[in-house]
């Protein structure tokens, strides 16, 4: 695989499973692109040949061209998130930006969907044999928070619904199970009986879900599916695959559920990442207190 195709395969991820815009992927692709130049002129296009001090000089470079602190920031946050991406996809074994001087920046909240507002998504789905599916997708989503590349991967082997878990390959090949309610357990059952035996051509796939062509989901193809009941729903919110996750994770600490609970639901390595979810609730009660606090 050439650099340009890691390059592809990354916006296409930070496109599908971290729901950016069009802008930021557009800012990325051109921070990339310039970063794929100067290593073709080193002639170090392999990602495993790349070391720290490459990536030093190549940051003196953009600060002697002239260009500002800014713009330098942003590139070293480019080559961090980059090379974790292919650290996480197995492409390579070590992120030579991690020993980059580290530069903190303030952390966007994630994008959410409220209780209300997530049972107006679920139910927008019809009755036909897609429709069912991709309600049952989006169910699983919400109910497990899932990450896209674990859902499109699971098998049908991997589900359990008499004990209530469906067992997941997450990053760095870590197994872990994850619970499922009986009501997403009974809705699963049914669309593997049912539209999913509708949906299997010759070819016997093993994926839990499927396409209109019998073959398991890609990223983007997910993409598109949440993207088009996003649309009808009217919402009026940037809705991705991940928007499940970061709902499913919301509601679970706003209802009072253990952090290292959610953590482990999740997938995290580290409980920092999920302490995010706990920002988003004292954001919420500031809100509300501002809202009907009398002495406002």
């Amino acid at each position: 695989m050439d650099f340009k195709r890691h390059i592809d395969e990354y916006l296409l991820f930070l496109s599908v499973e971290k729901g950016l815009s069009q802008s930021s992927i557009n800012s990325y692709r051109q921070d990339l692109l310039q970063y794929e130049a100067y290593l073709t002129e080193r002639k170090t296009l392999d990602p495993s040949q790349i070391d720290t001090e490459l990536l030093i000089t190549f940051l003196k470079e953009l600060k002697q061209a002239g260009k500002s602190a800014k713009t330098i920031s942003r590139m070293q946050s480019t080559l961090k998130n980059f090379h974790q991406f292919l650290v996480n996809d197995g492409i390579t074994t070590h992120n030579p930006a991690l020993r980059l001087h580290s530069i903190k920046e303030a952390k966007k909240l994630p994008v959410y969907l409220t209780v209300e507002e997530m049972e107006r998504l679920l139910a927008t789905p019809d009755q036909s044999v897609a429709g069912i599916r991709d309600r049952a997708m989006m169910e699983l989503l919400y109910a497990s928070g899932l990450r896209v590349s674990e859902l499109i991967d699971i098998k049908t082997s991997d589900l359990n619904t008499d004990m209530g878990y469906i067992r997941i390959m997450g990053k760095g090949s870590k197994e872990r199970i994850v619970p499922i309610t009986d009501f997403v357990g009974e809705l699963l059952e049914q669309y593997i009986a049912n539209e999913r035996l509708a949906l299997l051509k010759d070819d016997d796939a093993e994926e839990l879900f499927i396409t209109n062509r019998g073959r398991g989901f890609t990223r983007q193809g997910l993409w598109k599916t949440v993207k088009k009941y996003e649309l009808a729903s009217g919402i009026g919110k940037n809705i991705t695959p991940h928007t499940f996750r970061h709902s499913f994770a919301t509601h679970l600490v706003e209802n009072g559920a253990d952090l290292r609970a959610v953590q482990e639901m999740l997938g995290h390595s580290d409980i920092s990442t999920t302490q995010i979810y706990t920002q988003i609730s004292a954001v919420k009660i500031r809100e509300m207190y501002k809202k009907f606090h009398p002495r406002k």
